[in-house]
C-alpha cells in the first residue's frame, strides 16, 4: 500500500512529525513518501491509498487558531486538484496539526478544505510540539489499517 504525507512547516516541528510518521509506516512495512506543500508530487498523491496532510497552528494564544501557511496549503491542494478535477476526490485523508498552546478549530478548518476537494477525512490529531514522536505514532496507529484496505 502507499501513503503520502504532505505538510506545511514553519519551524520544522510539523516536518519532524511528518518524518516520524514516515518512519512509523516504514516499520509497519507500508510505503510512505513525505512532501512539503511547496514540493508535493501530484502523481504520488494520485496513486496513494491514504493521504496525510499536516500544518502548524497559527493564531493568538487561544483565539483565532487556523492552519498555518494556509495559502501554501491551499495552493498545494490546488496543485493536487489539477486540470482534470481533484486528485483528492474519493481519497481517504487523515489530518494533523502541531501546536504549542492550543489547536483550537484548526483540524475542523483543514477538514472543511479537504471536503471541498472531495476527500474523505478518516481521522485527525492535534499534536503538541513537545510530543511529536508520540503523536506521530498515535496517528499512524489510528490510520495504518486504512492503508491496507
Amino acid at each position: 500500500m502507499d501513503v503520502v504525507v504532505v505538510y506545511e512547516s514553519k519551524t520544522g516541528t510539523t516536518r519532524r512529525a511528518a518524518l516520524a510518521m514516515g518512519d512509523e509506516f516504514f516499520d509497519r512495512g507500508v510505503r510512505c513518501r513525505t512532501y512539503p506543500v511547496k514540493g508535493v508530487d501530484p502523481a504520488a498523491v494520485g496513486e496513494a491509498d491514504l493521504i496525510i496532510i499536516g500544518s502548524w497552528v497559527d493564531g493568538l494564544f487561544a483565539v483565532g487558531q487556523r492552519p498555518g501557511g494556509r495559502r501554501n496549503l491551499e495552493r498545494a491542494l490546488g496543485v493536487m486538484s489539477g486540470p482534470e478535477g481533484t486528485t483528492l476526490q474519493g481519497k481517504r485523508v487523515a489530518l494533523y496539526c502541531t501546536y504549542a498552546v492550543a489547536p483550537g478549530r484548526t483540524l475542523s478548518k483543514m477538514e472543511a478544505l479537504v471536503a471541498e476537494l472531495g476527500g474523505e477525512v478518516v481521522g485527525g490529531l492535534a499534536i503538541r510540539r513537545d510530543s511529536i514522536g508520540d503523536g506521530a505514532a498515535r496517528l499512524v496507529a489510528a490510520v495504518a489499517d486504512l492503508s491496507t484496505v
